[in-house]
């Protein structure tokens, strides 16, 4: 049991300085960052690669002695279990407590700090590659830019080109469901005048027969007209 409290002591003390050790680290990378935000934009950041290289390395130690500690607590665990006087058994038990709360704060404090260092990267890498897309831009000479605007303007053309042709198309398209719409209502009256014609068929035969009666005497009046006619001129030139 001593054996297992002082090695549990030792590892905590390790896991004590290595995590001020990556505390510190965390708060010198923003630091940097930051310094190289106010000085120039386009500066690289020293050691940048490196200190990304200790954060994986010193994340992996501090892992390890976590993972070690949480052995050591579970063997005191067991070995206070297997206690057999009980004012003993009550002392390993507030002595392993004590060890499983700075187990757990260290942990807290482990996974706090990697996903503040973790953020921070990401947002300056980010934040660089925005820095060097304008930077590219701007760095652009007169001529690039240019064609960087006539590229536009085309683009714009286009887009305008497109939306004519799809106007014309609508416009078309609306044209085309007119027309069928009036050829069906055409279709529609014919259908109605074709069935009242089937419907009605004594009325169409009566119609038939006065116009066949007006012609025959529009002929017999004609007629009569025209032989008159050559009768006067007879007596005329007699």
């Amino acid at each position: 049991s001593e054996n297992l409290r002082k090695q549990a002591r030792q590892l905590e003390n390790e896991l004590d300085l290595k995590l001020v050790s990556f505390s510190k680290l965390c708060t010198s990378y923003s630091g940097a960052r930051d310094g190289r935000r106010d000085s120039s934009d386009t500066t690289p950041l020293l050691n940048g690669s490196s200190q990304d290289r200790m954060f994986e390395t010193m994340a992996v130690e501090i892992e390890q002695l976590l993972g070690k500690l949480t052995g050591i607590n579970d063997k005191m665990a067991e070995y206070t279990n297997s206690a057999g006087v009980p004012s003993l058994n009550a002392a390993l038990m507030h002595t392993l407590q004590r060890h499983r709360d700075i187990l757990q704060d260290y942990t807290h404090e482990f996974h706090k700090t990697k996903a503040n260092f973790l953020a921070i990267r990401e947002r300056e890498n980010l934040l660089g590659s925005v820095r060097k897309d304008i930077e590219s831009y701007k760095s652009g000479s007169g001529v690039n830019n240019r064609r960087t605007e006539l590229f536009l303007k085309e683009h714009e053309h286009l887009r305008n080109s497109d939306r004519l042709i799809e106007e014309t198309i609508s416009i078309a398209m609306a044209t085309k469901e007119n027309m069928t719409s009036q050829r069906g209502m055409l279709k529609s009256i014919q259908s109605k005048m074709n069935t009242l014609a089937n419907r009605f068929p004594a009325v169409n035969s009566l119609i038939q027969r006065i116009n066949l009666r007006k012609r025959r005497d529009s002929l017999i009046l004609g007629g009569v007209i025209g032989i008159c006619t050559i009768l006067l001129l007879l007596y005329a030139f007699h």
